[in-house]
């Protein structure tokens, strides 16, 4: 990659978004014509969707609590940080936190879907139940049923949470995944599995990852019978889970002892033909990241091969420069990318 791109790339981390963007609406230059046909696109998948007979559980809930409420924000957060918590108390803390200030009755009996519709009936009564601002009596009332109460409601919103996070994670480990993807690979979809899971704190955090890793394209492999890379499953994997000081004042250690660890799992992905997909990071990260990126697909031993995929934060004002770079790379290193554009995770 060559240094003055770089430059601009770590000049720009936290640069003025004013000039990218009159930049890119330039570079679109989309005609009347074009915006039409967007327009119809969008329209026509919208109304394939609305016509789907059998929404799912969380489209539906989707539909009555969604994120531009309080209450479906509430639920989110819940949904992503109880899983996380280790203990009883603080798992009933975080609970009261999102669920008592919440108003749960103005969605009563509105949505279409009864399990819905109970599932609002018991979140009102838990607000209420945990709600601190009765009156005297009647306070000391709701504190006894708070304290009776709060190992059945600690039950009942961890179960309702683990459903939730069904339509969000295929499985607890890759065998589990690849078993329940297993009927929608029948139909002709094909996954990229997301074993991203936190950043390493230790080196033994590091080794830990990186032969889970290995482990999981290994069992990937045994799916992979296609003969081309984007008709078998894939991989995604965390480059801060590969490392434990995945940051610019070690770059010297992170190309040293990082880029290893990477270029072994894109080998044992070549040999499986399937893809491997180098996740986002935060924002400050990305000259690092595409540094690490070139070292790994100049090695000889992966030319022919076109699963290296690497995911582009597309809100992020450098993600035309960051396309630019990989670009350069394919060409000087006659290699072909699997470039997944996301809205953006990380900032």
């Amino acid at each position: 990659m060559p240094d003055n791109l770089l430059q601009t790339i770590d000049e720009h981390t936290y640069g003025d978004h004013a000039p990218v963007i009159e930049h890119l609406i330039e570079l679109a230059n989309l005609s009347t014509q074009d915006r039409s046909e967007i327009v119809a696109k969008a329209a026509t998948l919208v109304g394939r969707i609305r016509d789907d007979a059998a929404p799912g559980l969380m489209e539906v809930f989707l539909a009555e609590y969604g994120l531009s409420t309080d209450e479906g924000v509430a639920l989110m957060c819940l949904a992503e940080a109880l899983l996380r918590v280790p203990d009883a108390d603080t798992i009933d803390a975080l609970i009261e936190d999102k669920i008592a200030p919440s108003n749960w009755g103005k969605h009563l009996g509105k949505s279409v879907s009864s399990l819905v519709n109970a599932s609002t009936w018991a979140l009102m009564l838990t607000g209420r139940v945990l709600d601190d601002n009765a009156p005297a009596t009647a306070g000391h009332l709701q504190s006894a049923l708070k304290r009776l109460g709060e190992p059945v409601i600690r039950t009942a919103v961890s179960r309702a949470m683990k459903e939730m996070g069904r339509q969000f994670v295929l499985g607890e480990d890759i065998i589990a995944a690849m078993k329940r993807a297993a009927k929608m690979e029948e139909k002709g979809f094909t996954y990229s599995y997301d074993m991203l899971g936190e950043a390493a704190r230790t080196e033994a955090d590091a080794k830990r990852y990186h032969l889970s890793y290995s482990r999981a394209i290994s069992a990937i492999a045994t799916a992979c019978v296609h003969d081309d890379v984007q008709s078998n499953p894939g991989i995604s994997v965390k480059l801060s889970a590969l490392y434990p000081r995945y940051e610019l004042a070690k770059r010297e250690d992170v190309l040293r002892n990082l880029t290893p660890r990477l270029r072994s799992l894109a080998l044992l992905a070549k040999s499986a033909d399937m893809g491997l997909n180098v996740d986002a990071e935060e924002v400050d990260r990305l000259g690092l990241s595409l540094e690490v990126i070139e070292q790994v697909i100049s090695e000889p031993a992966l030319a022919g091969w076109d699963g290296f995929g690497v995911v582009v934060q597309a809100y992020g004002p450098r993600a035309e420069t960051a396309i630019q770079a990989l670009y350069d790379m394919a060409v000087k290193y006659d290699r072909k990318f699997m470039v997944r554009l996301v809205k953006g995770a990380y900032w």
